[in-house]
């Protein structure tokens, strides 16, 4: 067999869950998959819900990247294993494929590496050098760790600083705020709504750019008892525009990527395909 179809087979064996992912990227280089730790949100009220990572948006993306010969390294702040959350594993965020959304299922119960991630402190200690990009899933759980996690903060300034394409989806770009001087205080104050946030923000990396994220009437629809059973403590469109970034949004669960700069943002879940499309898109152009 030539090393063309060997390499093709693997591919194949990997992209249908058969072997590590890992084992069969390419050479185009390394991409840094951070995911949250988090397995519970906080919400108003004393109410909390159990979340995690997207199930569409963490596989489609990273098959993408796969498939178009990166390679992902997962990590995470604490170094464990990355919860899914369970609302995620539904066929609507597939197109109504019950197979695709069964698949992508398996796909992510194979991945080796998800259950021994990397720490963001470790990241942190080698440098991020070595890797062309940064992917960042969404899902409610950055909202509980990621969006103040302060080696997150040195990662995303590192890509910001060097121009490297840096995808975040869904809820995933409230961890933008992880690079502000001081991210604890601007959440505080986002939840007290003492209108204090936006002095906290000056020299945010990110003040200026055109991002989108999950939508508010979106993250409204999920508020009810068949969603999240409560009100979250902030909306991610009003933090994110607090901050200094102009939010840009459209209807709810229609597909919308926002690129600006070395930044690629996706609105939730159904932007999903075209969001991986255009990440890959502008590492490819970014390795040119």
């Amino acid at each position: 067999m030539s090393i063309f179809k060997w390499s093709a087979a693997v591919l194949a064996l990997a992209t249908a869950g058969m072997v590590s992912p890992t084992a069969a990227a390419q050479t185009k280089g390394k991409v840094l998959v951070v995911m949250s730790s988090a397995h519970e949100l906080d919400l108003k009220d004393g109410k909390s819900y159990s979340t995690g990572y997207y199930l569409n948006e963490f596989v489609v993306p990273f098959r993408k990247l796969l498939e178009a010969g990166y390679e992902p390294v997962i990590a995470n702040p604490r170094g464990d294993e990355p919860v899914m959350d369970a609302n995620s594993n539904n066929k609507m965020f597939f197109g109504g494929d019950d197979a695709a959304r069964a698949d992508a299922l398996k796909y992510a119960q194979g991945i080796a590496q998800l259950k021994h991630p990397k720490t963001l402190a470790s990241v942190v200690a080698e440098g991020t050098g070595g890797y062309v990009g940064l992917f960042i899933p969404g899902g409610h759980a950055p909202m509980v760790d990621l969006l103040k996690d302060k080696n997150l903060g040195k990662i995303l300034t590192s890509f910001h600083d060097t121009g490297r394409p840096t995808g975040i989806i869904c809820h995933g770009p409230i961890v933008l705020l992880s690079a502000l001087n001081d991210p604890d205080a601007f959440i505080a104050s986002m939840i007290a709504n003492d209108g204090k946030a936006n002095s906290l923000a000056k020299g945010w990396p990110y003040a200026g750019y055109r991002v989108t994220v999950f939508s508010t009437g979106e993250e409204q629809q999920l508020e009810g008892p068949a969603g999240l059973g409560g009100s979250v403590q902030f909306y991610p469109v009003n933090a994110l525009a607090e901050a200094g970034a102009h939010v840009d949004t459209v209807a709810n669960w229609h597909s919308n990527v926002i690129v600006d700069r070395e930044l690629i943002t996706g609105q939730q879940p159904m932007s999903a395909p075209e969001f991986g499309d255009t990440l890959v898109a502008k590492l490819k152009a970014h390795r040119k």
